[in-house]
């Protein structure tokens, strides 16, 4: 048994976004996440050579052992879903409603989280998959979370863009199964570490009986 990312998310609380200026720095990036407790990081398209950093790092395993959950964000076409599919990803991300993606994700039985801002784009990405990003999220802030919350009860959000650090907490509060960071988390081993460690949630309870 393996875990869904959905879950893993929900777990980790946090999920890295990665644009650096190339594969290797990708990678050295994602490996110092996976050494402090992160298990599921998001690459994106926007780094120079992004699906051979995935191959790269989709094969890892992350402090406790067990296989990382690493996807790609800012897919907006088809060749790009396409492309980091075959290159291992665990998952897909796009920051704005994408149907070209939603294709090759059902076609392939791939898990597709499709970015939204507005309310209805949102729960067009939540029918379609239960889950949505929401992008640019400090635009709404966490009310507006908590609005989309009572609508939408059982989704899972993942607000991204513009949020510190510190105020994932209040974005967790307000009904964010996930909060996307691309910036800010700390460069040290043992601090980056204990960010992960604070905010961890128990997964399923089928990962928890299967060890994954």
């Amino acid at each position: 048994m393996s875990c869904h990312p959905y879950d893993a998310m929900a777990a980790q609380c946090l999920l890295p976004v990665l644009r650096e200026a190339d594969a290797d720095g990708a990678v050295r990036r994602t490996a110092a996440l996976l050494a402090a407790g992160c298990r599921v990081v998001e690459l994106t398209t926007s780094t120079p050579g992004w699906a051979e950093a995935v191959a790269r790092t989709a094969p890892l395993a992350d402090a406790y052992g067990r296989p990382a959950l690493i996807g790609v964000g800012t897919v907006t076409a088809a060749d790009q879903a396409e492309t980091a599919l075959d290159a291992g990803a665990a998952f897909l991300i796009s920051p704005y409603p994408a149907p070209e993606v939603r294709t090759v994700a059902a076609r392939r039985g791939a898990v597709f989280v499709e970015g939204g801002f507005t309310p209805g784009e949102i729960a067009s990405a939540v029918r379609s998959a239960g889950a949505a990003k929401v992008f640019p999220a400090h635009v709404g802030g966490p009310q507006f979370i908590r609005s989309l919350k009572a609508v939408l009860p059982g989704a899972l959000f993942i607000p991204t863009g513009g949020i510190r650090p510190a105020e994932i907490p209040e974005w967790l509060a307000a009904g964010a199964a996930a909060v996307g960071i691309g910036s800010g988390l700390p460069d040290d081993p043992g601090e980056l570490a204990a960010v992960f460690a604070a905010l961890a949630r128990p997964c399923c309870t089928g990962c928890a009986a299967a060890g994954c």
